[in-house]
């Protein structure tokens, strides 16, 4: 949920569990583009049956929304990964005002990979500015997850460009669980091998 070209929406709302209803306000001038309410609701249907007490990791957190909708349906924790300083401050009264179980790290999520992993994550969310690859985040994933880990991904729709499942399948091991699109973004769960 980073920065990319769409921004007029002034808010994004928690879609369901303890924070359900929970409005978001977006900051001005950050040109993030959270994730569409319908997409994190068919995600978190998804990941119903894993997330109790996960341990989740949000990459590119932006609004951070993806993270706090994991903690308010269960989730044991979420380590948000941000750079820009205008979204890093909002995250922090977010998780402030919601006492949420959470770390905050300000860096780079590429940098934030590069570096020796603390701890495995049960689930990952990967959602980068559209101008960034993909593939080269998911190849640096796998030394930070667990054995039955999920990772969330999500594009935007091409027209006759390159789709998200031809993506995936240049990431040795890498294999699509589930896939869907909507409001014009293409998102999918998959699991990385060589994960320890």
């Amino acid at each position: 949920m980073q920065s990319g070209k769409r921004a007029k929406s002034t808010g994004v709302r928690i879609v369901g569990g303890r924070w359900r209803g929970r409005r978001l306000a977006v900051p001005a001038g950050t040109g993030v583009r959270p994730t569409p309410d319908r997409v994190r609701e068919t995600l978190f249907n998804w990941l119903a049956p894993t997330l109790a007490g996960a341990q989740c990791l949000d990459l590119f957190a932006g609004t951070g929304v993806l993270g706090l909708e994991a903690l308010s349906r269960g989730a044991a924790e979420t380590t948000f990964v941000e750079r820009d300083a205008v979204l890093v401050r909002a995250l922090r009264e977010r998780v402030g005002t919601l006492a949420a179980a959470a770390q905050i790290v300000h860096e780079d999520a590429r940098d934030f990979l590069s570096s020796r992993p603390q701890r495995a994550f049960d689930v990952v969310f990967v959602d980068p500015p559209y101008a960034t690859g993909l593939a080269q985040v998911l190849e640096m994933l796998p030394a930070w997850v667990g054995p039955g880990h999920l990772v969330y991904v999500e594009r935007p729709v091409e027209r006759g460009g390159h789709s998200l499942n031809e993506t995936i399948a240049s990431v040795p091991g890498a294999r699509l669980m589930k896939q869907g699109s909507a409001a014009r973004v293409a998102f999918g769960l998959l699991r990385l091998a060589g994960a320890e």
